[in-house]
């Protein structure tokens, strides 16, 4: 009398297809990673150039302030001239 080897084949069977499935959606995401690792420095960097080339602009509320003193101050002058 030899053993029934069916349910050993069945959860054979679907063991196997559990592993493709996973190999099958994981790959992929490894792929994107794997690029993604690769254009990470020239992101990196042209992230820092883009701060470096807007760091100015932090001083322009200091330029605003100043210019709008300057402009009160030639509104005060025009008025006390009569202008």
């Amino acid at each position: 009398m030899q053993p029934d080897l069916t349910g050993w084949t069945v959860g054979l069977i679907i063991g196997l297809v559990v592993v493709a499935a996973v190999v099958a959606l994981v790959t992929p995401i490894l792929v994107l990673a794997y690029k993604i690792g690769k254009q990470a420095p020239r992101i990196d960097a042209a992230l820092r150039q883009a701060k470096e080339n807007t760091a100015p602009l932090a001083a322009l509320t200091v330029t605003i302030d100043h210019a709008e003193t300057i402009v009160a101050g030639l509104r005060r002058g025009r008025e006390r001239l009569g202008g």
